[in-house]
């Protein structure tokens, strides 16, 4: 029996552009596009479709968010600092109800104050946060395995 393909969406938000360059020591020297290679390798060895998108603007993130209903069967978000400040984008989530993992390269618990809330978090499968770039690998491992088991 084959598994069914599954097409997932990924979403950078805001700064994420400028990893490599940005703050290297709290994000790490990887940039996005490498973080992207990594995601589409592992999905090819998952056998899962990826559509990959970054903005820096909270519009465009809940547009995109929104496009994935009955498209997209998952979402895979790093919201960055919208994380602590968007119930715009909390909302498209919970109103499209698609399974969403959030995950962050930098321990947001063990950060400023006002980095330890997510308005993502309560309408997240789960939330995946410290582990640099292995974030997303992480993530999007559980998001299929999520999508295949239930």
């Amino acid at each position: 029996m084959t598994q069914q393909s599954l097409n997932i969406l990924v979403l950078h938000g805001p700064n994420l552009n400028l990893l490599g360059q940005r703050e290297p020591g709290i994000y790490g020297l990887k940039t996005l596009g490498g973080i992207n290679q990594l995601l589409q390798s592992l999905a090819e060895e998952l056998g899962v479709d990826l559509s990959i998108e970054q903005s820096n603007h909270e519009g465009v993130l809940v547009d995109l968010i929104q496009s994935t209903f009955e498209v997209f069967d998952g979402l895979l978000i790093n919201p960055a600092a919208y994380t602590h400040t968007s119930v715009a984008i909390r909302d498209a989530i919970a109103a499209v109800a698609i399974p969403t993992v959030e995950v962050h390269l930098s321990n947001i618990h063990q950060r400023e104050a006002f980095r330890h809330h997510s308005y993502i978090a309560p309408v997240a499968i789960g939330q995946i946060s410290g582990f640099g770039a292995e974030s997303y690998r992480l993530g999007l491992q559980a998001l299929v395995t999520h999508l295949r088991t239930t």
